[in-house]
């Protein structure tokens, strides 16, 4: 693990391999660990950095009142601390919405984004009912024993998902809800809720590929035919039979359409 500091607070990363820059944003009550399939499996053709962001894992906490400008902006002075200056972006569902704020503060840093249960956030692809329904259930997992953290927020993994996959996502969570970083988890929780990046959505120039899983239940398919129809020649997969963490529960798949999509944009 290695970490920089960027305003006085410290950033937690991951880097490994050698080739063109892919950065991995982690999702809401996630960090660095939940990328170790991409990492291990992309290593040989990319560096692929994958940070904590501020709030999670070994980073620094953060203020209950930061909101997604406030991430895409400490995600431009990491990137500029570590000497990236032209990556290709991969953001799950909360990760999502960070590389999209940040695509509109700093267009003209990204090679690409890949957005994977993706939303434009909460507010922006969600009714409001749902969205007031969800900001509760997240901020009340915090309180929710070790055990019950994934079966509290449902349709983030399928049923067909391994017990050792289970165990290992639940003790990224723990780590994460709260007890070691409550200002985090409040921040990330409010800021998905108040996010609506609809109006970024037309502006994106780079090359972007959409990747969901047939069986998503927290960003259905629905919310990514909204976001294909809103954003310019963006690309859809669907993988089959996995829900909102595609990349852990078919890591194989998920990699395999991550590396043709930027072997593609690398060639252009």
């Amino acid at each position: 693990m290695k970490e920089v500091l960027v305003a006085d607070r410290r950033i937690a990363y991951l880097e490994e391999g050698h080739g063109s820059p892919l950065v991995l944003l982690h999702g809401g009550m996630d960090d660095s660990r939940s990328w170790r399939r991409q990492m291990n499996g992309l290593a040989n053709e990319f560096t692929v950095l994958a940070w904590d962001a501020p709030g999670c894992g070994r980073s620094s906490d953060v203020p209950q009142s930061w909101r997604m400008p406030d991430y895409a902006d400490a995600l431009a002075g990491w990137l500029d601390a570590v000497g990236v200056e032209h990556p290709h972006i991969i953001g799950l569902s909360w990760g999502s919405s960070v590389a999209l704020e940040f695509h509109r503060r700093h267009p003209h840093v990204p090679a690409s984004l890949i957005l994977a249960g993706a939303y434009a956030g909460w507010a922006g692809s969600l009714p409001a009912d749902e969205v007031a329904a969800r900001l509760e259930s997240v901020l009340a997992a915090a309180d929710l024993p070790r055990e019950r953290l994934l079966t509290g927020l449902p349709g983030v993994l399928t049923g067909a998902a391994p017990p050792e996959l289970i165990d290992e996502l639940t003790a990224i969570w723990a780590d994460n809800a709260g007890s070691v970083h409550p200002g985090g988890y409040r921040a990330m929780a409010h800021s998905m809720a108040e996010a609506d990046l609809r109006d970024a959505l037309s502006g994106i120039r780079v090359p972007t590929l959409l990747v969901y899983g047939e069986l998503d239940q927290r960003a259905p398919l629905t919310v990514a035919e909204d976001l294909r129809a809103r954003i310019p020649s963006a690309e859809l997969v669907v993988i089959p039979g996995v829900g909102h963490m595609a990349n852990v529960e078919a890591p194989d798949e998920f990699n395999s359409h991550v590396r043709q999509f930027l072997r593609a944009v690398d060639q252009r």
